[in-house]
C-alpha cells in the first residue's frame, strides 16, 4: 500500500514544471495569437481545398477578426466569397487587399475583372493598367492586356447603344446590349436600358426576366419592383403585380409610385377574388356584378376587361341564362377566338338554347385546342344525342317548356294542352285521330319530363319511350290507343298508371 508521504512528495516533484509552463503561458500570449491565425488560415486553405465553403469561410472570417491587418487572410475570404458566387461580398475584401498591399497584382486583376463584370469600366481599366505597370507575370501580363482591350469595346458599345436608345431605335440598342451584358453581366444600368427596350418593343417575357435580374443584383432598387409590378398589371396578372409592388413597398413604405400602384392593385385583387368566391358558392348573379365592378376600376386594361367578361361568361352560362351568356361569350370570342373556356361554356348555353349545330361546332373547335380533355369529349357526344333527338321527338316542345322549367311549370303546361287536345273536343273523325296522338305525345311528354330518372336519361340524348334508344332496357309501353285513358283524369298531377298503343 503506498504511503501519503510518499504521493504528497511526488507530487512537489512535479510543481516547478507547472509553474515554468504557466510563466511560458502567460509571456507568449502574444505569439499564441497569431498561433491561432496562422492555424486558421491553414485550416481554411485546406477546407478550400475539400469544397467545404462554408465551413472554409468561418475560418478566413475568424483569421480577419484575429489580425486585421493581414491582407492575405483577405484574399482568401475573396476567394471562397468568388467561389460561393458572392462577388459583392468579394469586392471590399479585394480592395482591401489592395490597400494593405498595393503590389499584390493577383488581387488587382481579380477586382478589375469584377469590376468589368460590374459594368464600372473606367475603374476597371485602371486596374487593368496598374497591373500592366507592376512587373506582373507573363499570365497576368496577357489577361489584363485582353481584358483592358475588351473594356475599351465595352465602352463604345456602351455610347453607341445609349445613343440608338435615344433615338428610339430599340432593337438596335437591344442587340448592342446583348454584346455589353455578355461581358458585363452584373451590370444593373445595361440591364435596366435593354428592359426598356423590350417594353417598347412589346417583348415583356424578356423585359421580366431583365428587371427581375436588376432587382437582385441592386439591393434597393425600388424602380425595378415598382416597373415589374406595372407590367404585370397590364399583363392581367394582378397576383404578381401584388406580390412584386410588395416588393418595392418593403425597400421604400414611402415610395409614391408604388403606394399609388398598390392601393390599385389591392382593389382589383379583392374584387376578382370575391367575384370567384362567389362563383365557388354559386352566387351566379352577384358574380356577375363584381365582375362588371372590376371593369369599372380597371376600364383601360384589355386583359382585365377580357378575364371579366370569361367569367361573366360562365356564371351566366351555369345560371342558364343563356342568351346572355352566348352574348357575352361572343365578345371573347372575338378577342381569344382559342379560349378553351370560353368555347365551352358557349357551347353549354348553345345546348340550353337547344342551338345543338351550334353548340357541336364550339365543342369541336375547343377539342382541337384542348386534346385530351374528356369532358369536352362527353359533352360533344351529348350535344350530338341531343341534336339526334331534336330531330325526332322533342318532349320539352311538345309542352312548350324551356329545359330549365321546373317540375309545376310542366305540369301546368300538361294541363292546359291536354284540355285543349282532348280528343272529345272533336267531332270530325280526321280531326279526333289528330288529337288523340297529339294527346298521346303530351302524355309521354308529361311522363317522362316528371319523372327524375327518365327525364336525366332524356336531357343526355336518350329517349326513355324510344324502344331503339333503350336497347333492351326497360321502357315504358302504352297499349288500347286512346281507349286507355277511359277513367283516366288528364288534369291530375299523379304519375301515369294506363297503357297504349303508339305505334
Amino acid at each position: 500500500m503506498v504511503s501519503i508521504d510518499h504521493v504528497a512528495q511526488k507530487i512537489l516533484t512535479y510543481v516547478p514544471y507547472v509553474l515554468v509552463l504557466i510563466d511560458m503561458r502567460y509571456e507568449g500570449v502574444n505569439c499564441g495569437r497569431d498561433g491561432s491565425v496562422d492555424n486558421h488560415m491553414e485550416m481554411g486553405k485546406k477546407l478550400l481545398a475539400a469544397g467545404q465553403l462554408a465551413d472554409a469561410l468561418s475560418h478566413f472570417h475568424a483569421a480577419v477578426d484575429g489580425d486585421p491587418k493581414n491582407y492575405m487572410a483577405y484574399y482568401r475570404r475573396a476567394t471562397v466569397f468568388l467561389a460561393m458566387g458572392k462577388s459583392k461580398s468579394a469586392l471590399p475584401d479585394l480592395s482591401r487587399v489592395i490597400e494593405l498591399k498595393p503590389d499584390f497584382t493577383s488581387a488587382r486583376l481579380q477586382r478589375g475583372n469584377l469590376l468589368l463584370k460590374q459594368g464600372r469600366l473606367d475603374e476597371a481599366e485602371s486596374d487593368f493598367k496598374r497591373v500592366l505597370k507592376s512587373n506582373p507575370s507573363n499570365k497576368e501580363e496577357k489577361e489584363a492586356h485582353s481584358q483592358l482591350t475588351k473594356s475599351d469595346e465595352i465602352q463604345r458599345l456602351v455610347a453607341q447603344a445609349r445613343s440608338s436608345f435615344s433615338s428610339q431605335d430599340y432593337m438596335t440598342a437591344a442587340a448592342q446590349l446583348d454584346t455589353i451584358i455578355e461581358t458585363c453581366v452584373w451590370d444593373v444600368t445595361s440591364r435596366e436600358m435593354r428592359a426598356e427596350c423590350f417594353i417598347q418593343m412589346g417583348e415583356m417575357g424578356k423585359a421580366i426576366s431583365d428587371l427581375k435580374a436588376a432587382s437582385k443584383l441592386k439591393s434597393d432598387n425600388t424602380q425595378a419592383f415598382y416597373k415589374l409590378s406595372t407590367i404585370y398589371y397590364n399583363l392581367g396578372d394582378h397576383e404578381m403585380s401584388l406580390n412584386e409592388v410588395r416588393e418595392c413597398l418593403k425597400l421604400d413604405p414611402d415610395h409614391k409610385q408604388c403606394y399609388s400602384h398598390y392601393k390599385q392593385v389591392k382593389k382589383l385583387n379583392k374584387q376578382i377574388h370575391s367575384a370567384e368566391e362567389l362563383i365557388q358558392e354559386q352566387r351566379y348573379e352577384e358574380a356577375v356584378s363584381k365582375y362588371e365592378a372590376v371593369m369599372k376600376t380597371e376600364p383601360t386594361v384589355h386583359h382585365f376587361s377580357l378575364l371579366a367578361k370569361e367569367r361573366i361568361c360562365h356564371a351566366l352560362a351555369q345560371s342558364q341564362q343563356a342568351s346572355r351568356a352566348i352574348s357575352v361569350c361572343g365578345e371573347v370570342l372575338q378577342s381569344d377566338p382559342e379560349n378553351v373556356n370560353v368555347l365551352k361554356d358557349r357551347a353549354e348555353a348553345y345546348v340550353q338554347e337547344e342551338q345543338y349545330e351550334e353548340a357541336i361546332k364550339d365543342y369541336e373547335t375547343a377539342a382541337k385546342h384542348s386534346e385530351n380533355d374528356r369532358q369536352i369529349k362527353e359533352s360533344l357526344e351529348r350535344a350530338q344525342r341531343l341534336l339526334k333527338q331534336s330531330q325526332k321527338r322533342d318532349y320539352y316542345k311538345i309542352l312548350g317548356v324551356k329545359r330549365t322549367a321546373q317540375k309545376k311549370e310542366i305540369i301546368r303546361a300538361y294541363r292546359k294542352l291536354a284540355q285543349q287536345w282532348h280528343p272529345d273536343n272533336f267531332q270530325d273523325p280526321e280531326e279526333k285521330k289528330k288529337a288523340e296522338k297529339k294527346f298521346i305525345d303530351i302524355a309521354q311528354a308529361k311522363e317522362v319530363l316528371t319523372d327524375p330518372e327518365m327525364r336525366t336519361k332524356f336531357d343526355h340524348g336518350e329517349d326513355p319511350m324510344d324502344p331503339e334508344s333503350q336497347q333492351g332496357h326497360h321502357h315504358h309501353n302504352f297499349h288500347g290507343g286512346f281507349h286507355g285513358f277511359q277513367g283516366f283524369n288528364p288534369f291530375g298531377s299523379g304519375p301515369f298508371n294506363f297503357k297504349f298503343n303508339f305505334n
